[in-house]
């Protein structure tokens, strides 16, 4: 996803709405898929407003604009929706890390790996407190919200259970070597005679 289809979504459901009232919905629907700050958002407005895939509806004070989707708009964001295959992400840096913590002692592998638990039970509890505070409704945004916060919910708490079951196995793997090692020490260690 591009922010500037981010926005186009969000004014063809909205209808008009200023940088501010983009951003707001931004924070409360689309932070947790794809975060955009204030000097993005408006950067991004001027681009299409400049391209006629959005235009200005009304001014206001200290220079506050409405902004509507145009039919332009309209188009390119049927074309994002269904002709553009979508980018599926590919490099994930956190399993990189976990493909190499064989390089560290296993106590900190496992510290390693619960932190991204923890990091996720915060995210997750963050998703949560966001989906109580926002009333939804039965339009197509509080919808299709519902199913991409239904989405983010399952995936933080898979991954979030997959690092710590990679954990316990660290843990249990080194036990299990550990016993064996002094298993072998005992018994290449010196023998009483009869």
């Amino acid at each position: 996803m591009s922010l500037r289809h981010g926005i186009l979504g969000l004014l063809g459901e909205m209808g008009a709405a200023s940088g501010y009232d983009l951003l707001k919905m931004f924070d409360i629907s689309l932070a947790h898929v794809w975060p955009a700050t204030q000097s993005q958002l408006y950067t991004e407005l001027g681009k299409l407003a400049g391209e006629e895939l959005i235009d200005v509806v009304a001014e206001g004070a200290r220079g506050r604009k409405e902004y509507r989707i145009t039919e332009a708009g309209r188009e390119e964001l049927r074309h994002w929706l269904v002709d553009v295959a979508p980018k599926r992400p590919q490099r994930d840096e956190a399993l990189l890390r976990v493909f190499f913590l064989g390089q560290v002692d296993s106590d900190r592998a496992c510290h390693y790996l619960l932190n991204g638990a923890d990091h996720l039970d915060q995210r997750l509890n963050r998703l949560l407190e966001d989906e109580r505070s926002v009333a939804l409704g039965d339009d197509d945004l509080s919808r299709y919200g519902r199913l991409v916060m239904d989405y983010g919910k399952r995936f933080m708490a898979m991954r979030r259970d997959w690092l710590r079951d990679a954990a316990a196995e660290i843990r249990e793997h080194t036990q299990r070597t550990e016993v064996a090692g002094s298993v072998r020490q005992d018994e290449s260690g010196p023998r009483e005679s009869l």
